[in-house]
């Protein structure tokens, strides 16, 4: 088991610097599917595990000089107070709403990659400025509950306020830092992490995106979004089933 979970969790990273983002959807499917963890443990150990790729995301995110602070402090106002109640709520959900609810975020996040690898693009509605503030409350409880990175609300609620994608992607990262600490402190509080298991992937994916990086600079980029986006989205939909079956 001890390589399996090396080996996922080098697969993980290598997405995360190919794709973008925390991954916690891939290592919530990992806890649950291969390490049979409960969902409840698996939610708080994602975000254990995502925590360094996501600081040194930050950190790089940071030495560009796209990082604004300010805006990224107006979307935790309403993300930082739902992570803390969706993380002290977490413990008293049933495990069968639990499993459900994975689920459902799975599918959502898999067909939305479909969507994006396959259809035409679409004119977005335009929304009103205060829907950064409900969409930075969503990711809050997307990292509180369910251990996810809850970057697509993030980044949503960001450029809502007026950010280029270049300056949303780095403050976003900032933002999810934060949640992620705030989610994994207050669920270790209640010791329901697995440290083992969450230290086995997180440096698994350390070792993935260290090394990803130089084997990119050989491939076009846009071909290996194109290649992976499908089948992480497919990915997604098959740990949906496996969570409820």
């Amino acid at each position: 088991m001890t390589i399996i979970l090396l080996f996922l969790g080098f697969l993980v990273g290598a997405f995360i610097m190919t794709m973008g983002g925390g991954g916690g959807a891939f290592y919530l499917g990992i806890m649950t599917g291969v390490a049979h963890l409960s969902p409840g443990t698996a939610a708080a150990t994602s975000l254990f595990t995502a925590i360094p790729a996501l600081a040194v995301g930050c950190y790089s995110h940071y030495r560009t000089g796209n990082m604004r602070f300010h805006a990224g402090n107006e979307i935790l106002m309403t993300a930082v107070p739902a992570t803390i109640i969706g993380s002290l709520a977490a413990p008293h959900i049933p495990e069968v709403v639990y499993s459900w609810a994975i689920a459902v975020i799975f599918v959502a996040l898999g067909v939305q990659m479909l969507r994006q690898s396959f259809a035409r693009k679409v004119k977005k509605a335009t929304q009103p400025a205060w829907f950064a503030y409900v969409l930075g409350a969503i990711s809050g409880l997307m990292v509180g509950v369910a251990g996810l990175s809850g970057g697509g609300p993030i980044m949503a609620g960001l450029m809502l306020m007026g950010l280029d994608m270049p300056h949303a992607a780095a403050t976003s990262s900032y933002a999810l830092v934060a949640l992620s600490v705030i989610g994994c402190l207050l669920h270790a509080t209640q010791g329901t992490i697995a440290w083992q298991v969450g230290g086995l992937l997180m440096l698994g994916s350390l070792v993935g995106a260290a090394i990803t990086p130089r084997i990119l600079n050989r491939f076009d980029p846009r071909l290996l979004t194109a290649i992976l986006r499908p089948i992480l989205g497919i990915m997604l939909l098959i740990m949906a089933v496996a969570q409820v079956w």
